[in-house]
């Protein structure tokens, strides 16, 4: 029922939060490795470079566009997807404040996985929660269902676009974006599976939490 999509318990909520602000940490750890970003925060940074907006707040604004974007393709946001605007564009602007700044390579490469894989953890939190897509994924499927394309090209087309157009507004792109991209699909299966695991371990708030586990 689409209106569940509003409608949340206080686990639920702590669990969607959780999940938003470590995908927002995690992307923040790529962009203090400065060894590349993810492509949406590639061109975030260059919006920010070209406005003298916080990375945040340009990451905020990119949302709000996209979700206008919405209104043709008919596509219904939820509580998650208006928390996946707000927190994760917060926890970037935050954390990119508080993280260390390494400065070997061997150290940056280490943040750039580790981002990665909080991105996956955060991933496997939000989605399990049912409470609507993200903007960009929104997008993503919406272009899919009102033209048929499939599922990969659409998304790969959306983001080689974003990317290009970050990377002339000054956005870093590198190693680090590679290895985003080649590591992140694997880093949000496992962060599904972690938290599935837990789930089923805490069994009382299966139900509650993610009721699609027990399909």
């Amino acid at each position: 029922m689409e209106g569940s999509r509003w409608r949340t318990g206080p686990v639920t909520f702590v669990v969607l939060i959780l999940g938003l602000w470590l995908f927002g940490t995690g992307e923040a750890m790529l962009v203090d490795a400065t060894l590349g970003n993810a492509p949406w925060t590639v061109f975030a940074q260059g919006l920010s470079l070209r406005t003298g907006l916080g990375i945040g707040v340009a990451t905020f604004l990119t949302s709000v566009a996209v979700l206008l974007m919405w209104i043709p393709l008919r596509e219904r946001p939820g509580l998650g997807t208006i928390a996946n605007a707000v927190v994760i564009a917060t926890a970037l602007q935050v954390m990119i404040g508080v993280l260390p700044n390494p400065e070997g390579l061997g150290w940056r490469i280490g943040q750039v996985l580790a981002g990665i894989a909080l991105v996956g953890i955060g991933s496997g939190l939000y989605l399990t929660t049912n409470l609507g897509p993200g903007p960009r994924d929104g997008l993503m499927t919406g272009i899919h269902l009102r033209t048929g394309i499939a599922v990969t090209p659409v998304r790969l087309g959306i983001e080689v676009a974003v990317l290009a157009v970050g990377w002339l507004l000054g956005g870093t792109v590198g190693v680090g974006t590679l290895l985003f991209a080649f590591l992140i699909g694997p880093s949000v299966g496992y962060g599904l599976r972690l938290v599935g695991w837990l789930a089923g371990a805490k069994g009382e708030v299966v139900d509650d939490v993610h009721p699609e586990l027990e399909a």
